[in-house]
């Protein structure tokens, strides 16, 4: 990792919503006993993963969670929502001030125009999203597809930026809310879903508390206005291919530059990750946003919630390459939570890829995805000292390499390089650039 971050004021706080790191680490187990089933796709002549019990298949809607979309409810739903949110920032937040809403206030967001704030990292860039997430699972659930949920999102974060604070309307929470909301709603949506379809061996009651626990919006829908033989969203049998690890990282070097944290030499991990739609089964259609997605995400004992990653297809197609080698491209959307002990990245993204899958032997398979994009990101270090700004905003050019080995079922390699040039395009600073450089390698 190599990075040339700047450094900036440290602001207090004002939002319940980085307790979504705390949630998003529970979700991460939560989906792995979900999905301890969970394979890839077996070489040219491969099976898709086993379909529901005839009993369920009937419960499984094809293209929806419910036969008939539901407009009015998830409107309703989001709009409550934010006067609860509102009222409990009030009343328990810090900074309540900043939610003492007015109509006076509500006409001068409206008249205003749209800049970056200032609240902490955390809050910004791993809360907002989660707060987008739970409005694209309200509309997702009530039987909404992608892109009808997505304007329900980047609407639920316009509404919220006007009236559910005093404070200034601002373009970063509205791309974090509005759009990497919706990518990471969707996978959440999604692996929620999975867990009612298949189900990994668990009872129906733990199944239905597992899938709330990792999309609430979706698990209030379904207690509120559902019942257990209520049609569950169809994976199609996408092929899929998931991992839990447990550990611990090591430090050598405790030189953060100019961050004021205390760096740990020693922290526990746990992390998971799952790829959804792999490549390769025949009959799998990519007709769906996120019909292909990876999702990641790690915590440690040094510093709670330290990555959340999802990448989904929005649009393309499948290909192939000789006999063995099965892939799609297309342009893919991107959410990252980056942030360990000494800096922090994250970054809501457009980029053109592929992914694939080359089948090397009968028990030996290799994984990738390649990706080029530009999003809007911030970076900064862990924490400045108490004078300076902690992190910045910029227009992010990106990319990514991942490759995973898999041997069967029994071990996997998996090698990543992702590359973040944050420029100081609509930073709404003056300051300079940032370029940071991670490389990830694993072996479960």
């Amino acid at each position: 990792m190599r990075g040339n971050t700047r450094r900036g004021a440290a602001r207090r706080g004002k939002s319940t919503w980085a307790a979504a790191s705390r949630r998003l680490l529970g979700v991460a187990c939560l989906v792995a006993s979900g999905m301890a089933g969970a394979t890839e796709p077996e070489p040219p002549t491969m099976v898709a993963p086993a379909a529901a019990s005839p009993a369920e298949a009937s419960a499984i809607a094809r293209d929806g969670g419910d036969a008939q979309p539901d407009f009015w409810r998830p409107a309703i739903e989001i709009v409550g929502f934010e006067i609860l949110l509102n009222r409990t920032n009030r009343y328990f937040g810090s900074g309540r001030d900043d939610y003492r809403v007015s109509a006076a206030s509500i006409r001068r967001n409206l008249r205003s125009g749209w800049g970056t704030d200032n609240d902490p990292f955390q809050t910004n860039q791993l809360g907002h999203p989660y707060q987008g997430a739970m409005y694209h699972g309200f509309a997702r659930s009530a039987g909404l597809d992608y892109w009808q949920s997505l304007g329900y999102a980047f609407g639920g974060s316009v509404l919220w930026e006007i009236a559910g604070e005093q404070t200034l309307p601002s373009r970063n929470d509205q791309v974090a809310s509005g759009i990497g909301g919706t990518f990471l709603g969707e996978a959440l949506f999604r692996m929620s879903s999975l867990v009612l379809e298949k189900g990994g061996g668990m009872p129906r009651f733990w199944r239905e508390m597992a899938a709330a626990a990792i999309d609430p919006a979706a698990g209030f829908n379904r207690l509120a206005f559902g019942s257990p033989t209520s049609p569950v969203f169809s994976s199609r049998n996408a092929a899929y291919f998931s991992s839990l690890q447990v550990g611990y990282s090591g430090n050598v070097e405790r030189t953060v530059g100019g961050s004021a944290v205390n760096l740990k030499r020693n922290a526990a991990q746990i992390g998971f990750a799952i790829d959804y739609g792999l490549p390769g089964t025949a009959d799998y259609p990519y007709t769906r946003p996120f019909d292909y997605f990876n999702f990641q995400t790690t915590a440690s004992s040094a510093g709670g919630v330290e990555n959340v990653l999802t990448r989904g297809l929005l649009v393309g197609a499948p290909y192939a390459a000789g006999p063995n080698y099965r892939g799609v491209w297309g342009l893919y959307g991107s959410y990252a939570y980056i942030a360990p002990q000494t800096y922090r990245v994250s970054s809501t993204a457009l980029s053109l890829g592929t992914t694939g899958q080359w089948w090397l032997s009968e028990s030996l398979s290799m994984q990738g995805t390649a990706l080029l994009g530009l999003g809007y990101a911030a970076v900064g270090t862990t924490r400045g000292s108490a004078d300076d700004r902690d992190y910045n905003y910029g227009v992010a050019p990106q990319a990514l390499i991942a490759v995973r080995f898999t041997q069967s079922d029994k071990a996997a390699l998996d090698l990543s390089a992702r590359e973040y040039f944050v420029s100081n395009v609509g930073s709404g600073t003056d300051g300079g650039r940032d370029n940071i450089v991670r490389l990830d390698a694993s072996f479960t």
